[in-house]
């Protein structure tokens, strides 16, 4: 079984991180696996936006539009 370790640290200046923990076993390899947080800024662009701006404009509000655009575009293949 592997063990697992996580613990949330703060990036430091030259984009170093630092993990301290007694369970680590001094002089052994690890794997490090960084995520990032999401950026909170307001930059950021919700899916619905990126749908909307996609070829097509496929972007639904609700099932009942999903609905009623595959019932057109299944008429449409019947004809």
């Amino acid at each position: 079984m592997q063990a697992a370790l996580r613990r949330t640290t703060c990036v430091q200046s030259g984009g170093r991180i630092e993990i301290f923990d007694a369970q680590l076993p001094e002089g052994k390899a690890v794997d490090v696996i960084v995520l990032f947080q999401p950026i909170a800024n307001g930059n950021g662009h919700s899916i619905v936006d990126v749908l909307a701006q996609a070829p097509g404009q496929l972007a639904f509000k609700n099932a009942a539009e999903v609905d009623a655009y595959l019932q057109q575009e299944r008429q449409e293949w019947e004809r």
